[in-house]
C-alpha cells in the first residue's frame, strides 16, 4: 500500500520551480530523499505536510486528500532546527502535546527523555544541537505516528549521535511492519546503511526513484585519459570531472558496452552519484 501518493505537483517561486514531481512513498519502508542544496527537497516536504500549497497536482495520504489536515496526527516530524518554543521548559512540553494529540503517551515521552538523558527542567533553547534533535524525536514518537518525516535531522551531529538516531529509526520500523519513513539528508552514508528506496531530485525535477540497490547498480564511474573520453558520445557522460592527466565521469551501466577497455570502472557511492549529476 502507498502511504503517500504525490502526483505531478508543481510549485513556483521567483528563482525556483518544482516541476511535475511524482512519486509514491511505499508503506513499511524507509525512503531516502537526496539532492543538492536548492533541489526542492524542503519544498516537497512542506507540500506533503500541507505547510505550503502547491500550484497544481495532487497529494494523497493513505488514499485520501491531504486537504483534511487531520492526517498530520499520524506523522512525526523532525527537522534540522527545533520547531518547539525556545523558552518552554522541556517538562512542560508534555502538557502542550497532550492537548494537541489524542494518542499522546506521557510515559513514553518521559521514558525517552530519560533514555536520551535530557534534563526536563531545562528550556528548549538551553539544549545542544544533538539534544535538540533527540527532543524532537521524543516528541515525534510519543504521539505514536505511523509515519516519520525527517528533514536533515542529523546535520551537525557527530558519528555516535547519528548512529543512535539510525537505531531509533530502525526500532520505529520494527514496532510495526506498516510504519513508514521519509528521510531527507545530505549525509548519504546514513541512507546507505538503512534506506530501502531512494528519491533523487535536482533543480525541482526527479532524477531517480527506486530501490537503493537499483540506484547503486544503475551507474558506474569511468576513469581514463582525455583521448579515451573523446571517443564517447557526450550525452552518455554525466558530470565529467577533468584532472591534469586523467578524467572521470559517471555513466549508466547499460552504456558500458559502448566504451573502450582501457577505462578503469568503479562502483559509485550515493554521494558520488549526486556530485556527478550536480556537475552535469
Amino acid at each position: 500500500m502507498k502511504r503517500f501518493e504525490v502526483k505531478n505537483i508543481n510549485k513556483s517561486y521567483e528563482n525556483f520551480t518544482l516541476k511535475d514531481l511524482s512519486f509514491d512513498l511505499e508503506e513499511g519502508y524507509i525512503t531516502g530523499f537526496i539532492g543538492p542544496n536548492g533541489s526542492g527537497k524542503t519544498t516537497t516536504i512542506k507540500s506533503i505536510l500541507n505547510f505550503i500549497k502547491t500550484d497544481s497536482g495532487k497529494i494523497l495520504f493513505n488514499g485520501n486528500s491531504i486537504d483534511d489536515i487531520s492526517y498530520l496526527k499520524n506523522i512525526g516530524i523532525v527537522t534540522d532546527s527545533s520547531f518547539l518554543p525556545k523558552d518552554i521548559k522541556i517538562g512542560d512540553i508534555n502538557k502542550m502535546m497532550s492537548i494537541g494529540y489524542d494518542n499522546w503517551d506521557e510515559k513514553m515521552f518521559f521514558d525517552l527523555l530519560d533514555k536520551y538523558k535530557i534534563n526536563e527542567s531545562l528550556k528548549v533553547e538551553e539544549l545542544s544541537r544533538g539534544m535538540s534533535t533527540k527532543l524532537m524525536m521524543s516528541v515525534a514518537l510519543s504521539h505514536k505516528p505511523n509515519t516519520l518525516i525527517l528533514d536533515e535531522p542529523t546535520s551537525g551531529l557527530d558519528p555516535s549521535a547519528r548512529e543512535e538516531f539510525r537505531d531509533t529509526i530502525q526500532d520505529f520500523m520494527e514496532k510495526d511492519e506498516k510504519n513508514t519513513v521519509l528521510f531527507s539528508t545530505h549525509i548519504t552514508t546514513d541512507l546507505e546503511k538503512i534506506a530501502d528506496f531512494i528519491l533523487f531530485i535536482i533543480n525541482g525535477k526527479k532524477v531517480f526513484y527506486g530501490s537503493k540497490d537499483d540506484l547503486l547498480d544503475e551507474f558506474r564511474i569511468i576513469k581514463g585519459n582525455d583521448e579515451s573520453f573523446s571517443a564517447i558520445e557526450k550525452q552518455k557522460l554525466i558530470g565529467l570531472r577533468k584532472h591534469q592527466t586523467r578524467s572521470e565521469a559517471l555513466i549508466r551501466r547499460i552504456d558500458l558496452d559502448k566504451i573502450k577497455d582501457d577505462f578503469v570502472i568503479e562502483n559509485p557511492s550515493i554521494d558520488e552519484i549526486i556530485s556527478f549529476f550536480n556537475r552535469g
